[in-house]
């Protein structure tokens, strides 16, 4: 962050960004501006912004700066030596420990940016996100990334076919799986969806309505994490194509929050995609699915490995994504504007100065 002297009494304070996306999904990784946070794991350091310092999540994606569907990464030094960098993920819900587009957009801006030397042709590399260490592989062609592919955490159903009845909608059928997050997923057909970019206002005011039956019902432990919260995310699962052998598609709308349909089709939800798939013995280790969101856009998933754990039959899995950079930024911070609010930020920003030439 950088404090810029525009007369002997005023300072204004600024953060500095890049912003991408994945599939549409844009990311807005906080490169400078942050001081070092408390914490010796970044894990703790998500946890220290979570609980005293949720400023820079309302700043950048709450109005005059940003939309409910945007999301944020503070990058971080990494607290493990494996890995060159840290993350910080922040969405309109919160702080997820995980998210495949947010690490493909921070992946993309690292490499992009210079902070991690590209290199032609296939490239590996170690993030530290706050569920831990994700490792990275990325394409690049004529200097330009062309495809990021990422870890997706160990995935597991949790609920197979129950049934709730929802107001308004009627009794909906419904999986829950743990993919760095709950997530219901249910057939978009026999919602009377065929998602359709057209159908987007919609179909998140069924998700919501389906989501808040489903918390008012019953709650979800991980079998490791304990409770990691009420279940906040939804799958519209379309058709299954298959497309060749070992490789399928299908049309996705991932609901994330109030009003908010990604524009991608998400890695958390790719990834509950296949555990659903693999456990109905559709799908197999070295298989891949493309998800493909209401704009066309798709990330794809593999299935890397099975293992059995805690009664559970855990997908190792891995998302592939091409991120692209928007616009490298420099935002000015007013708290004095009253559409601004700088609780829970001053504590965190840097206090250089440079002067406006």
């Amino acid at each position: 962050m950088t404090v810029i002297e525009r007369d002997p009494v005023r300072q204004e304070l600024s953060v500095q960004l890049i912003d991408t996306h994945a599939g549409g999904d844009v990311s807005r990784i906080v490169v400078g501006g942050i001081d070092p946070l408390p914490g010796v794991t970044i894990r703790q350091q998500m946890e220290y912004l979570r609980d005293d310092a949720d400023g820079l999540r309302k700043l950048l994606l709450h109005e005059p700066y940003g939309t409910p569907e945007m999301s944020v990464n503070l990058l971080a030094p990494a607290t493990d030596p494996e890995a060159q960098m840290g993350y910080i993920i922040m969405e309109v819900m919160g702080y997820p420990i995980y998210s495949g587009s947010n690490t493909i957009c921070t992946a993309t801006a690292l490499l992009e940016s210079g902070m991690i030397e590209k290199q032609e042709g296939r490239q590996r590399f170690i993030l530290e996100s706050p569920a831990g260490l994700v490792h990275i592989e990325s394409h690049v062609e004529n200097g330009v990334v062309e495809a990021i592919t990422c870890e997706g955490l160990p995935t597991y159903i949790d609920t197979y076919r129950a049934s709730i009845h929802v107001p308004s909608i009627g009794d909906v059928t419904y999986s829950v799986a743990y993919s760095g997050g709950f997530y219901a997923l249910v057939d978009a057909a026999d919602l009377g969806f065929v998602l359709s970019r057209e159908e987007e206002r919609r179909l998140a005011q069924c998700a919501h309505a389906i989501v808040e039956a489903i918390q008012a019902n019953s709650g979800f432990s991980h079998y490791t994490l304990g409770d990691v919260g009420p279940l906040p995310f939804l799958h519209f699962m379309g058709p299954v194509e298959h497309v060749a052998d070992g490789f399928y598609r299908s049309r996705s709308a991932t609901y994330v929050h109030e009003h908010v349909i990604c524009r991608s089709t998400t890695g958390t939800g790719t990834s509950a995609r296949l555990a659903l798939m693999h456990y109905e013995g559709t799908i197999r280790p070295g298989d891949k699915l493309e998800t493909v969101s209401l704009r066309d856009s798709g990330f794809i998933g593999e299935v890397t490995g099975v293992r059995q754990q805690d009664g559970h039959q855990v997908v190792e899995n891995t998302i592939t994504g091409k991120g692209h950079v928007l616009a490298r930024s420099d935002v000015v911070v007013n708290c004095d504007d009253p559409m601004v609010e700088c609780d829970g930020l001053h504590h965190i920003l840097t206090s250089g100065h440079r002067k406006v030439e």
